[in-house]
This record gives structure tokens, C-alpha cells and sequence, in this order.
């Protein structure tokens, strides 16, 4: 009910801000006035559309206002160290300072992060998943998981293999992953998070945190050339996104492909006048220069983006990392349609598509790592995927029940469960009713009741 009458309040007459990223944890001075929660009058009738509009007024304000109160002691509490207390006494977050350092130790412990170092590091946007967890939790926290260090370590030792061959035992070191697993089991997460890691190491790194929007809206025609369908509006965007972070590494990293790039339709301005097909980039140019000039000239939008794929391949002074989310919307068709008769269309698959047939492809040596999203309603798609090898796909687990109980310790402490409901039996129950599922868990945990699991009626 709180958040059903927190999104309306929302929803109407506020300001929004951009749902991918996040601004600080809110803050609210404790100088701050009550607010007055207005009530309903007796002898009101019920049937009345304006005392039916006091009331939702009424409990909206009371809901800001709980919500309010509730980060004033949150804020109060960063001063009490022992709350900080996670299952059999353990400390609730870790205290290591990077991603780089954790170890298996630090596994259900929970890593504090800095909202402005993240939004600096993921200028891409963040997951929703994490946005609406950081948004509950009021505090910008993520699980340390022992599935993400599997992650983070695959990676880590194909750059820099371990000393001694004991530490990879039983381990088989993959180049190219798709993570796949059930709703709700934090695979965008993980993989914003090994984006994270790979840039605090120096990598070079695509992250494509929306791979669905590579697959609609803007403009899309068909190249005669390539036999497949440009949208230069979408490959802008890909351009502008890949420089935010990257800006200062791509000016020291050379061309290495000199041949002319392929012009095509521009967006909404049709092809190049004169008949020009092709442009060349200057000798010494820079992947800064060949970005910049697929976002300055519309016309070689698509065909920067191709030949930056083939560009990334060859750069080898550094480790080159793509990583790519909604991966699954790359294997289902598009929302463009091509004209067939007057009367009927053929939709169009997404690897007709000349930016995601770029990208799409796993059969290479290259790093790549690709996470399913089941908020994308692509649908359970088929084991054996074209163009990616039989052994990428990893199954990424829900909570184990390890996890579950820091998860729970932490919202004990964030404040969303009353600490007279909280017990053992309680939290078991909400973890086997959800079956590890996170957005579940943070979502039946406020229903905790000292008498055991009941919802209000």
C-alpha cells in the first residue's frame, strides 16, 4: 500500500529525474517541522469523490511522512556501530575498501558504495534492479556474492593468470559468458558491478546496460549495400555512451583499419548528396576520432559503429572488455516492421539489424559477457544460440539461504523490518515463500509481524 501510494504521489505533479541513474541516498534534517496528517471527518459520506480524495491526500501524506521519519533514524543510526551486525554476529559490511580486494571472506557481507563514484564509473546508467534496491534500502549497498567473484575471477585470470595452478583447480576459464538464471536473481547487478571492477583496473570497456534499445524506436532504413537494416539514431546514442567513460583511453589508442567507412542514410535526412558512399579517416587518426565522427556526421553513424567492433579486436595494449545487458532482446525480433504489400508487414529480427549483427556474435577471442533480462518479455529462448559457443551459458543462482540471512540482517538494520517481528523462523519463511527471490524478499520483509508472517488485511 506505502508504495502504491508513493508511486501516484509520484506520478503526478513532481519532478522526475532519469530512472537509470541515481542521485545521493535522500537526507532529511531532523529540524525539519511534522508533517500535519490530515484526517477524515466523521459523518463524511463514502461515496463522496472529494472525501474519497482527502483520504488518499490523507495517506499519502502519512506515507511521506513514515518515509521521512524512517531516514531520520537511518541517519541517526550511521552514528551506532552496533547496529552493524550481520548473522552469528558477523560484521554486516565489509571493510575493504575496492572491488578488486574481495575475497571469499568478504562473501554476504555487504560493499558500501559512493553514489557519485558510481554514477562517474557507470555514466552509462545503472540496472533498475540496483536503482529500486539502493531507492528501498535508503542506503546505496550491494550484496557481495560469491556468484560475482566467480565472475570477477574468470575475467581477472584471463589477463592475469594465477601463480600457481591450485588456485584455478576444477575451474574452467571462459572467454566469452551469457548469464542466464530465473527473475530477479541479480545478473544485471553482478554485471554492472564486473563493469565497475574492469574500469577500476584500467580495462576498456562497452557496457550496454539497455541492449533492448538497440532494437527499436528512431529511424531504420534498409542499406542496399549490406543487405541489412541502419539506425543511425540508435547508433549515435551507442557512440555517445561508449565515450562518456572512456574519453581519455580512446585518444590514445590508434586506428588500426583504414579503409573508408560505408556511408549510408542519415537519420531523417536521407543519403549523401553527390552520390558519396564513403568516408576516410585521416592518417593517425585515433578510436576517439573515428567515435567522433560517427556522432558528428549522422551518415556514418552505422558504419563507425561496425568498424569499432572490428577496432576493438585488435586493440591489445590493453584488456578490452564487452559487456552487454537485455542480451536475450538481441535473439527475438525487433519492434520495426518492413513493408510487404500494402496491406502487410514482416517483422524484422533483430540480427538483421547492421549494430547488433555486429555485436551480437560470441565465436571470436574476444572478452565478452552478455546477462538475459526477463523484464524485456523475450521469452525462455532455446539452449544452443546461433553464433555463441555451447559452454558460455552460466546458470546465475538466486539467493542461497547464506545470503538470504545477511539480506535480511540488512534491511533489520535499513529499517524496513521492526526489530520486535524480526526472528529466525520469520526471515526462513519469507526466504522459502520467495524462493531467493531478491525483489520478493525486499518486498515481503516490511510484512514481517511479531506473531509470525501476516499480511494486513
Amino acid at each position: 500500500m506505502l508504495r502504491t501510494l508513493l508511486r501516484r504521489a509520484t506520478g503526478s505533479g513532481c519532478p522526475r529525474h532519469d530512472p537509470w541513474r541515481l542521485m545521493a541516498t535522500r537526507s532529511y534534517s531532523s529540524k525539519d517541522n511534522k508533517s500535519t496528517v490530515k484526517k477524515a471527518k466523521k459523518g463524511k459520506d463514502k461515496n463522496d469523490p472529494a472525501a474519497a480524495a482527502d483520504d488518499a491526500v490523507s495517506d499519502v501524506d502519512a506515507a511521506l511522512f513514515d518515509e521521512k521519519a524512517r531516514a531520520r533514524r537511518l541517519q541517526a543510526d550511521e552514528n551506532d556501530p552496533s547496529l552493524d551486525v550481520g548473522p552469528n554476529g558477523r560484521p554486516l559490511f565489509t571493510a575493504i575498501p575496492t572491488l578488486s580486494q574481495l575475497t571469499r571472506k568478504d562473501a554476504c557481507s555487504y560493499f558500501k558504495l559512493k553514489m557519485e563514484e558510481l554514477n562517474n564509473v557507470l555514466p552509462e546508467g545503472l540496472p533498475l534492479g540496483m536503482v529500486k534496491e539502493f531507492e528501498d534500502a535508503m542506503q546505496s549497498a550491494v550484496l557481495v556474492r560469491q556468484s560475482f567473484l566467480d565472475l570477477r575471477d574468470n575475467f581477472r585470470w584471463i589477463v592475469d593468470p594465477p601463480l600457481h595452478s591450485s588456485t584455478t583447480k576444477g575451474t574452467k576459464v571462459r572467454k566469452q559468458i551469457v548469464l542466464d538464471g530465473p527473475v530477479s536473481c541479480g545478473k544485471s547487478i553482478a554485471l554492472s558491478m564486473l563493469v565497475q571492477w574492469a574500469r577500476g583496473e584500467g580495462w576498456l570497456v562497452l557496457y550496454v546496460p539497455r541492449g533492448r534499445d538497440w532494437t527499436y524506436g528512431g529511424f531504420f532504413y534498409k542499406n542496399p549495400q549490406t543487405g541489412l537494416w541502419d539506425t543511425p539514431v540508435q547508433a549515435e546514442n551507442i557512440l555517445k555512451d561508449f565515450l562518456k567513460f572512456n574519453e581519455s583511453r580512446l585518444k590514445q589508442l590508434f586506428c588500426q583499419i583504414f579503409d573508408p567507412i560505408p556511408l549510408g542514410e542519415g537519420a531523417g535526412v536521407g543519403w549523401m548528396k553527390d552520390g558519396i558512399d564513403t568516408m576516410a579517416m585521416p592518417d593517425g587518426s585515433t578510436l576517439y576520432d573515428l567515435v567522433d565522427t560517427g556522432i558528428k556526421h549522422t551518415h556514418a553513424a552505422v558504419g563507425v559503429v561496425v568498424r569499432l567492433r572490428k577496432e576493438l579486436s585488435l586493440v591489445k595494449d590493453i584488456p578490452v572488455l564487452i559487456a552487454i545487458d537485455q542480451y536475450n532482446s538481441w535473439f527475438t525480433f525487433s519492434e520495426y516492421e518492413e513493408p510487404v504489400t500494402v496491406r502487410s508487414t514482416r517483422p524484422i529480427h533483430a540480427k538483421e539489424l547492421a549494430t547488433v549483427k555486429a555485436f551480437r556474435s560470441m565465436r571470436h577471442d574476444d572478452m565478452m559477457v552478455g546477462a538475459f533480462s526477463h523484464s524485456t518479455a523475450v521469452g525462455k529462448l532455446r539452449q544452443d544460440l546461433p553464433e555463441v559457443p555451447t559452454d558460455a551459458r552460466v546458470n546465475f543462482p538466486r539467493y542461497t539461504l547464506d545470503e538470504a540471512a545477511a539480506v535480511c540482517h540488512y534491511y533489520l538494520r535499513q529499517r524496513l523490518i521492526r526489530r520486535e517481528a524480526f526472528t529466525e523462523e520469520n526471515w526462513k519463511k519469507i526466504y522459502y515463500l520467495s524462493n531467493g527471490n531478491g525483489a520478493e524478499i525486499r518486498w515481503l520483509v516490511p510484512l514481517m509481524r511479531g506473531d509470525g508472517m501476516q499480511a494486513d488485511g
